[in-house]
């Protein structure tokens, strides 16, 4: 038998600028917050083009499952504009930048003004939905030219994001030149790659801040390491899947899988490389958004299940998928 429910709350998350007849009581935009903590339920957030988004977690690090812009409602957004800007709804794009900027924070403010690469419906007032979870890990901070451990007391370290650059105004700021502060849009192509290199399995491992180990992606501007990462408790089992072929996740008799982290994308130029070239290993920053929550949708809570790597919007990267799972004793 399943885990009880511990509390149901449903609310909503709705930023400035929308309809009020959605921002009060209970509306369509609902969100259930149910044994968060035991379960990740995404949280969704919905903001108006021009202003400002919002993502926190109480506890843990933003993980964004999806992100897009355009209009799906006549509805949202629409106080103030004419039926010409609200009455196309059948627009939407993703919007992969925000998981860039957001992932592995415990809270991310973005100016929404340009965050969308193109307007994917011109003339029409659009909005962004943001869907996220909050995962628990670990945080590391190191200052430019410093260095910083990372630690497990029970468990191994496994990396979930690591970024070398800025992304706010006040982190690693003290004593240093307004000049220097200015970019919080700076992040390394290259950090997760030797980050997880040197840390994945251990319990405990050393990280440096510096232009030696990392490419700096912002000439002028002061830097910094932010990684988050998991402590993976023992009995953790790890499943890689290259892209178009199929794996099964088995647990003993009287247990069932709890999928800790899911990534279908690429984060080394090694894994699943053979035969490959090397314009499809290159990139090493590449994470498909909802990963996870499919995942978790198909495998959570049974005894065994079968994953296929495979995408129909794949391109020319070739991709794996991989998936830290932890055997849990079912509740009889």
């Amino acid at each position: 038998m399943a885990p009880p429910l511990l509390s149901r709350k449903i609310r909503q998350s709705i930023t400035q600028g929308l309809d009020k007849d959605f921002t009060s009581g209970v509306s369509k935009l609902q969100i259930a917050d149910i044994c968060r903590g035991l379960f990740n339920f995404p949280e969704t957030i919905v903001t108006c083009d021009e202003f400002v988004l919002h993502l926190s977690c109480d506890s843990g690090v933003i993980s964004v499952q999806s992100a897009t812009f355009g209009r799906t409602s006549s509805k949202i957004c629409s106080v103030g504009r004419p039926q010409g800007q609200t009455s196309n709804t059948q627009c939407s794009m993703d919007v992969p930048a925000v998981s860039k900027l957001c992932d592995g924070l415990r809270e991310c403010e973005l100016n929404t003004q340009g965050l969308a690469a193109k307007d994917p419906c011109f003339g029409t007032y659009k909005y962004y939905t943001i869907n996220y979870i909050c995962i628990q890990a670990e945080t590391s901070v190191t200052c430019h030219g410093g260095y910083n451990y990372l630690k497990c007391e029970n468990g191994k370290i496994q990396i979930n994001t690591a970024n070398y650059g800025r992304t706010d105004k006040i982190t690693c700021s003290e004593g240093r030149p307004s000049s220097e502060l200015q970019n919080s849009k700076c992040y390394s192509p290259n950090a997760l790659a030797p980050v997880s290199k040197s840390c994945n399995g251990l319990e405990s491992c050393e990280v440096f801040a510096t232009d030696t180990v990392f490419t700096d992606p912002c000439f002028g501007t002061y830097k910094y390491l932010a990684i988050s990462y998991f402590c993976l408790p023992p009995g953790i089992r790890s499943s890689m899947v290259c892209e178009h072929e199929e794996n099964d996740l088995n647990c003993e008799d009287e247990t069932a899988i709890q999928i800790h982290s899911a990534n279908y994308g690429r984060t080394d130029s090694n894994t699943c490389s053979t035969g490959r070239p090397a314009s499809q290993l290159a990139k090493t920053d590449c994470y498909a958004l909802n990963s996870q929550t499919i995942v978790t949708n198909g495998c959570e809570g049974k005894n065994r299940c079968s994953i296929l790597a495979s995408n129909r919007m794949a391109g020319s990267m070739y991709r794996h998928i991989q998936i830290p799972v932890h055997l849990i004793l079912l509740r009889i």
